[in-house]
């Protein structure tokens, strides 16, 4: 705690900010401070998006990020920049719920069975797991289906991140 407090008492000196919030990430201890502090000095403005709309990127770029969050957290440090995982179809049903089919892709074939893991344990894990998150952020039944492929050079793909809205230069440009 000390620490943390000279910390802060230093970059106040370095920089003379408004107000300075130490917040818990963890318990969410001084949440409540910066709230009511930006509800306080910060203007009123139009909403920049759709009152239903849950964040500024499409639900199925969210979808992927989730299942890519929960294979991080299953594989650790095995593959966490080694895959990627898109969206490939995604059906909004007559019951209301909602099928998701996915692609994870590795940059090779040994990669592959690290992602599915013995006897299918982790891809089921995965699947298990980022379906639950998906229903509670979603607030309805999910049906997700997830596929591993090999597709080599992932990374320089610039189609890939056309696709997200990304600038891709080539070499160190």
């Amino acid at each position: 705690a000390e620490t943390l407090l000279g910390l802060t008492k230093e970059m106040n000196e370095y920089y003379p900010f408004a107000e300075t919030f130490l917040i818990s990430a963890e318990k969410g201890h001084g949440a409540d401070d910066l709230k009511a502090w930006l509800g306080a000095h910060m203007p009123e403005g139009p909403w920049l998006y759709p009152e239903d709309q849950i964040a500024d990127v499409p639900l199925y770029m969210l979808a992927a990020e989730i299942t890519r969050e929960k294979l991080t957290l299953r594989l650790h440090q095995e593959l966490p920049y080694q895959l990627t995982v898109e969206t490939e179809n995604w059906e909004e049903r007559k019951d209301g719920s909602a099928r998701i089919d996915q692609l994870i892709y590795v940059a090779r074939d040994g990669h592959k069975g690290i992602v599915l893991g013995k006897k299918g344990e982790t891809i089921k894990a995965v699947s298990q797991a980022a379906r639950a998150e998906l229903e509670a952020f979603l607030e309805r039944k999910v049906h997700l289906f997830l596929q591993v492929k090999v597709r080599p050079n992932w990374l320089e793909d610039s189609e890939r991140y056309s696709e997200m809205g990304l600038d891709f230069k080539d070499g160190n440009g």
